[in-house]
Parts: C-alpha cells; structure tokens; sequence
C-alpha cells in the first residue's frame, strides 16, 4: 500500500456479566456507520456475538480463546491487533475504521487498556478512543457494591449505558443513577433503550472527532460537563470550584458512599516547565500508579506552548506524549488535567502538582535540590 496507514481508533466495551454487552454489542454492528470495524471478542462461557454476524463479518471479527481478556490472554490481545495491522498493511484486510474490544464481564478494564496505551508498536497503530461501559439498571447496585472490577469498569468509562431500564422501577433507577454520578460525574449516562444507545457515535468519545479529524479537547476531557454537574448539585454537600491564585479545581469524593474513588481537575494558567511536568507524572506514576485508575491531560508546555502536549495513562502505563498542531481553542490555552484514583487523596495530587509548578517553588533557592531528588518535594510526605 502506498502511505502509512492512518492510526486506528480503539474502543473498549465493557461491562459485569449479565450487564448486556453483547446485546448492544449486536445492535450497534447493524448501523451502516460501524462498517470496516473489527471486533475482538474474548468469549466467556456462552457469551457470543450473533452466528450471522460472525458469517457476515468473518475479516472483521476476531474471536479470542478461552479465558479472561485481561489476563490469561492479554499478551493474545496485543498479537491480534499486531495481526490486523500487518492485514491492513498487506492489503489481506481493507482499512479499518475502527476497533472495539469486548472484555470479559470479570475484567478488571486497566490491563486491557494498557495493552493499547503501553505497547510502543501498538501505539503507533493504533489510538485508544474509549470506554464505553454498560450497567444493568436491575442489579447495577448490588454489583458495584459486591464486585470491585464493577466499580473500576464504571469509573474509567467515557460513556455509560443503562441496560434493562424498562426492568427496573423509578426507585430502583434513581438509586443507581445518583451512585453512577458519584462514581464518575463526567460520563454521559444514556439509556440503553434508546435509539442514541444503538448508533455508532456511541463510540465517538476520543480526542479526535472522526469526520474531521480535528481535536475535540473539550468532549475528550468532559470537564464541562463536570463543572456543569457540581454547579447544580449544592443540595449534596461537595465542594466546588476552589481558586488558589493560578489553578481551579473541580472534584468529586465519593468515600461517603463507601468507596475512595475521586474523579478531579486541576486547571493551570501558565505554561509548565518540561522537567517540571515529567517529574510530576514520572512521581505520581511510579509511586502511586496503583491509584491511578486514569488520566487525561492537556498541557501547555514552556518549550513550545502553542502546540499543547497531550497525556494519557492508566495505572503505571501511559501512552507516549503526543503535541498537537495548535490549541484547538486559542482563547482558551490553559493546562487542564482530569484525573480519576481509587485511595489517592485530591490534595495529596494538588499539593504535588504545585511543588512541581508552583511558581513560588520553581523560583525557590532549593529548586536544583528538587530536580536532583524529585522524592525530596517540600512540603509533601509520600
């Protein structure tokens, strides 16, 4: 073929058993909008994408071996997608628009997202979109609250779909609505129900928008939303928007509920030094990656701030940084990080953001200490 091939979208469906995955799974493949994607499968007992679709798809589904996707077979997963793309190369395959994942109902979603974030090959080929996650309004509670893989796949999603919405009562559903706000305040909840749940722009909730190209930096982070959520919910107790000279920060605490997931943002209105901006990720990321359940971030960088950096990362693996053209908004160039942990503490991650960034530490006589000892941050206890 002639030309690189242009970087596919990935997009992970997940979801505890029962959930409805595979149903929607199916409806969405019969939109016009979702041909020339693969799928891959990691079949679990009778879990199955319908036999005709299979018939009708052979090129463009993959079907896994037993076993779970996220760990017995998760080396599996990055030898198919490796697969695909040298069928891309060699013309077996037409191009790809777009691949969905379908883990398991057991899966913990951080390794299978971590397989398309930290492959070096893989992501030069291939550019996670993602997470779609589907809950099932009947026993979405009970499940979330008995099955920490639940909790996590409800916490990471970009989008969340309610299955069996007709099954529940009013009560049941508003339960399960206001613990899903909790647990993630940005993602859209959207009825499975719907025609909105069986179109292919479910999918669409990555950094680039698909017709053209172009980096939705807004959608991608949904920090608007969020800040939108917390303005109209003062009747619940949190705190909103907190202004300490050069940052903002929304955030959402949920250990009231009994769970320490903690969805934040921290906004910062001056371009960030490159050692500055490594050390912060490289400390959070080896010392606390753990608790990292994920992180978006757009940065403006003192080395070329009209070309934002872009940053990615579940857990310990992060995508490699990627430097957009210019900002996508030009009146609004500011550094915004969206951050969502699991026992890692708002202030805790603030407190070591303004050590890195903070100007009156950056001009201070102990800089160069900081920079040769990045452990030694004054004022912060790891």
């Amino acid at each position: 073929m002639n030309g690189p091939l242009p970087v596919v979208p990935v997009s992970i469906l997940t979801g505890f058993l029962g959930a409805g995955k595979t149903t929607l799974l199916n409806r969405l493949l019969k939109d016009p909008d979702l041909a020339d994607t693969a799928v891959i499968i990691n079949e679990f007992g009778d879990v199955s994408i319908d036999h005709l679709l299979v018939e009708a798809s052979s090129d463009g589904v993959i079907e896994l071996s037993d076993g779970c996707l996220c760990c017995t077979v998760r080396g599996e997963l990055v030898d198919t997608l490796a697969d695909l793309m040298d069928r891309m190369q060699t013309g077996r395959i037409k191009p790809l628009r777009r691949v969905v994942i379908e883990t398991t109902g057991l899966a913990d979603p951080a390794p299978v997202l971590q397989s398309v974030l930290g492959n070096p090959v893989i992501a030069q080929n291939f550019r996670l979109d993602g997470v779609v996650t589907v809950v099932d309004a009947v026993n979405g509670l009970q499940t979330i609250a008995n099955h920490v893989e639940a909790l996590k796949q409800v916490a990471v999603a970009d989008r969340l779909v309610i299955s069996k919405t007709k099954l529940a009562n009013e009560a049941e559903r508003d339960a399960l609505f206001e613990r899903l706000k909790d647990l993630n305040p940005r993602a859209p909840l959207i009825d499975g129900d719907t025609d909105e749940a069986g179109r292919a722009d479910l999918f669409a909730c990555g950094l680039y928008d698909a017709s053209t190209k172009v980096a939705d930096v807004g959608r991608w982070l949904q920090d608007e939303a969020h800040a939108d959520h917390d303005h109209h919910d003062h009747d619940h107790g949190h705190d909103h928007d907190h202004h300490h000279g050069h940052h903002d920060h929304h955030h959402h605490d949920v250990t009231r509920h009994g769970s320490d997931i903690r969805s934040f943002s921290i906004v910062h209105d001056r371009p960030i030094e490159p050692m500055a901006l490594e050390m912060f990720i490289d400390l959070l990321r080896s010392a606390h990656g753990d608790k990292l359940l994920r992180m978006k971030a757009v940065v403006s960088v003192a080395d070329n701030p009209e070309r934002p950096l872009v940053l990615h990362g579940v857990q310990t693996v992060f995508h490699a940084p990627e430097r957009l053209a210019a900002w996508p908004d030009p009146a609004d160039q500011r550094t915004r990080m969206v951050l969502i942990t699991k026992g890692l503490e708002e202030a805790f991650v603030r407190d070591l953001f303004d050590a890195f960034t903070g100007k009156p530490r950056i001009d201070r006589p102990d800089a160069q200490a900081l920079s040769d000892n990045p452990l030694a941050v004054p004022g912060v206890k790891f």
